[in-house]
């Protein structure tokens, strides 16, 4: 197929083999399925409870029996052929006689949800119905196990447990409506169990001796209320397990997959346990990082009386097997550490174990998080018996800290001198401490920079022994421009079709423009056919473009008089999504907290070059994932999205994410860039966050994805970093992202972003998205707010980023 000839002349060829369309085809469902099994989470199995005998006898008690959640809403939503429950999945295994069922139960379940839904209730936002003493009498009659399973929704544009503070602040629509249905379903919070959840419960504890639970649900919750009880066996964190989810749960119930997902955040005892929690909900104008570096596990595994409040630590999950890990090699060469571990199946069973490697800086000036997670590494499949040699390693220069206040040295990453110490282990709790030591002497300075994306207004941050120190604080600047647009005019506009003026085709011969095509075929430089376009065409270019084919948001490019395609992009991270009305069915992947316990990279840039073959094969050149936010919260809404609360887990998770799409030439856009870690007022909220923590934790792991796969895309988030607009900030998108990391890719705001297009142009984010404002732009350039030569760079970029896709 020639170049462009998909986006151009929309001909839906399959790239399936013998002709077959790939979309939502069932090796791609399968890899789904596998994939919900890998990143599925046992996080307690006592008296070996799990996996379910043969033959068992069972009965499954909760809505999300039936009410299964398979994804978020919002850009995260997938239409396809069906989903399969947990029901399903366990009349699978029944009819392979793994397990008997007493239908009575789940079958009453189905009436009671058919009933929500045709009342307009959505997965996961339906209320736990009450069980007739009857059903209970015959599921204790059948048999002494029982499989409890609750569920959760959520998504986009609203958070858990909302709290709005008036401060003149109103509400859009959506986001009152869904505010209002969850605090009308879960009165205390989706992150606790309703009402009638712990009833059900504490019903089916009192009448039956074997008590599973799971858990199908996006991200952190409360897990209190069973870890210390005994009459609770087990607990299988489900997750949103895509469209094969109900299957993939039972699978891990019935033995047919051995669980090796491990935990990506630390579930401590209580919402209040985390230091995020506190000033979540402060204020809807802006939110202070004031726990700085110190998240997740970097709080809980360093702040003085915080272990305790752990639960189940980061990097935890149970096997149906047992593992020997021993590290039969250390030490340092050419400028990494490097380290040999021997992993051994010391159970029955076969299964798969996830080598954790942590490390501990000295606290010196700048103070540490006692442990940090430098490398991790899945086995293979091992047998009973088996063993496997696994080599981890990592820079050295990747345990330096940066000095944002020059207590050591200012605007610099620096090794401070002193014992850095390893452990090695299968969570970060667990992990034990080995005999190698590097020491360093002196200071090094591994990186210097300058100071970019400082606060203004955060007047304290945490330290690692508990207390805090204060921060400078100013008021930020702004530089001189037009009179800021009415933000109501930049929500939900469609772009505008550019008037194409009627010409006969001998004029166009004979007029001799040139082609992008002839770039492509290295007949003219890039910098030779942009000097050729008008301002008019460079002002464009640099706009979202309307819809073509299945696309529902929106295209970049479409100046067909210059051969200059109009590439469509389509909505992710959990599958290609296409509108219910196209008629097209593809396949929903499970959300990426899921694919992130799989702590399986490998398996991960395969689903993306799944997923792309899936977005090239419906004509569309840029899949809108992988989200890549970190989880500094349980109550960001949008948490399901987001991979973990560790920026490597996030980083190396989301590399192989970009790594798989763009093997099939499809761009892949990495967001939101950066600190979208709250929906609330999501699109003027202000992240307050100090240098250090911003490199460390909330653009590490675009950086990581920068410098190992190159992107051919990056998406600017909605909210405001220390006062700028993120789509507006220069000293985040071309300082850092380009100047220190050498980004050569393309920037695009998200989509209809409060910033103004002219400043957006200027500060390095190349296209404004859904639509720009031409107009405005040319406003800007005939005052002198903006130049060509700003406009014409990220002009070039959004078709240099055309040139890679097929």
């Amino acid at each position: 197929m020639g170049k462009w000839q998909r986006v151009k002349y929309q001909p839906v060829l399959p790239l399936g083999k013998d002709g077959r369309r790939v979309t939502g085809c069932k090796e791609h469902i399968a890899l789904s399925r596998k994939a919900a099994g890998e990143g599925m989470v046992l996080i307690k199995n006592e008296k070996e409870c799990l996996p379910l005998a043969g033959g068992a006898r069972v009965a499954l008690f909760g809505k999300g029996t039936i009410d299964y959640v398979k994804g978020g809403g919002g850009s995260g939503d997938v239409t396809v052929a069906y989903i399969r429950n947990l029901y399903e999945g366990m009349k699978i295994k029944e009819a392979e006689g793994k397990v008997s069922l007493l239908h009575e139960l789940p079958e009453f379940y189905s009436r009671e949800m058919k009933k929500q839904y045709q009342a307009g209730a959505v997965p996961g936002m339906t209320t736990e119905p009450e069980l007739p003493a009857e059903l209970l009498e015959k599921a204790k009659a059948f048999t002494d196990t029982a499989v409890v399973t609750v569920c959760r929704f959520s998504g986009e544009g609203w958070d858990r447990k909302c709290e709005i503070n008036d401060e003149g602040y109103e509400l859009f629509e959506d986001e009152k409506k869904q505010i209002e249905l969850s605090a009308k379903i879960f009165e205390n919070g989706d992150f606790c169990l309703t009402n009638s959840e712990a009833a059900l419960i504490e019903t089916v504890k009192e009448n039956f001796a074997n008590v599973i639970v799971v858990m199908n649900v996006g991200g952190m919750v409360d897990t209190t209320w069973f870890k210390d009880c005994d009459r609770i066996s087990s607990v299988l964190m489900a997750w949103q397990g895509g469209m094969e989810g109900g299957l993939a749960m039972a699978d891990v119930l019935c033995g047919d997959v051995n669980p090796s997902g491990k935990l990506v955040d630390t579930y401590a005892a209580s919402l209040e346990d985390y230091p995020s929690t506190e000033n979540f909900h402060e204020s809807v104008h802006y939110v202070d990082y004031t726990e700085d570096i110190y998240v997740g596990y970097r709080y809980f595994e360093t702040l003085p009386g915080a272990a305790e409040k752990v639960n189940y630590p980061f990097g935890y999950g149970l096997s149906y097997t047992d593992f020997d890990i021993r590290t039969i090699e250390a030490g340092e060469r050419d400028g990494k550490i490097r380290l040999q571990v021997k992993v051994t199946n010391t159970g029955k069973r076969a299964g798969k174990e996830v080598v954790q490697v942590y490390y501990g800086a000295p606290q010196g000036k700048l103070g540490k998080p006692a442990r940090a997670l430098a490398a991790y590494a899945k086995t293979r499949l091992l047998q009973a018996g088996e063993s496997q040699i696994m080599s981890l390693s990592f820079e050295i220069s990747s345990m330096a800290s940066y000095d944002d206040l020059g207590k050591v040295c200012m605007s610099a990453y620096v090794l401070e001198p002193g014992e850095y110490v390893f452990y090695v282990g299968n969570n970060v709790r667990d992990a034990g401490k080995i005999d190698y030591i590097y020491r360093i002497n002196e200071v090094i300075v591994t990186e210097q920079l300058s100071r970019q994306g400082a606060p203004h207004k955060l007047s304290k941050r945490l330290l690692a022994d508990g207390s805090y120190e204060e921060l400078p604080v100013d008021e930020p600047t702004e530089e001189p421009g037009l009179i800021r647009q009415d933000k109501r005019k930049l929500e939900g506009y469609m772009p505008g079709a550019r008037e194409q003026q009627m010409v006969s085709f001998m004029e166009l011969k004979e007029a001799g423009r040139p082609q992008l095509l002839d770039v492509a075929e290295g007949k003219l430089t890039l910098d030779e056919f942009v000097s050729q376009l008008s301002d008019e065409d460079l002002i464009h270019l640099i706009g979202g473009q309307p819809n073509t084919g299945v696309a529902n948001t929106f295209g970049m490019g479409n100046l067909p008089e210059y051969g200059v395609p109009n590439v469509m992009t389509a909505d992710g991270p959990a599958g290609l999504r296409i509108v219910p009305e196209c008629g097209v069915n593809t396949t929903a992947w499970p959300c990426a907290t899921l694919l992130a316990c799989t702590w399986d990279t490998q398996l991960v840039e395969e689903i993306g070059a799944a997923g792309a073959k899936e977005v090239k094969e419906n004509n569309i050149g840029i899949w809108l994932t992988p989200a890549v936010n970190i989880h500094r919260s349980p109550l960001c809404g949008r948490n399901f999205e987001y991979y973990s609360e560790d920026p490597l887990v996030a980083g190396e998770t989301g590399a192989a994410m970009v790594r798989g799409i763009q093997s099939m030439h499809v761009g892949a856009s990495v967001k939101h860039f950066a600190c979208n870690n709250k929906e609330t007022n999501r699109k003027d909220s202000d992240s307050r966050v100090s240098e250090r923590a911003l490199r460390e934790i909330y653009l590490k792991a675009f950086e990581i994805i920068v410098k190992k796969s190159d992107p051919y895309t990056i998406m600017s988030s909605y909210n405001l970093i220390n006062g700028v607009q993120a789509s507006e900030n220069k000293e985040i998108l071309t300082e850092i992202l380009r100047g220190e990391w050498g980004y050569k890719g393309m920037v695009t705001t998200d989509w209809w972003t409060h910033g103004e297009h002219y400043r957006e142009t200027k500060a390095g984010n190349d296209i404004k998205m859904a639509n720009g404002y031409p107009k405005r732009v040319k406003e800007a350039l005939e005052k002198g707010y903006i130049t060509r030569a700003e406009i014409a760079v990220c002009a070039k970029r959004i078709l240099e980023m055309i040139l890679k896709i097929d």
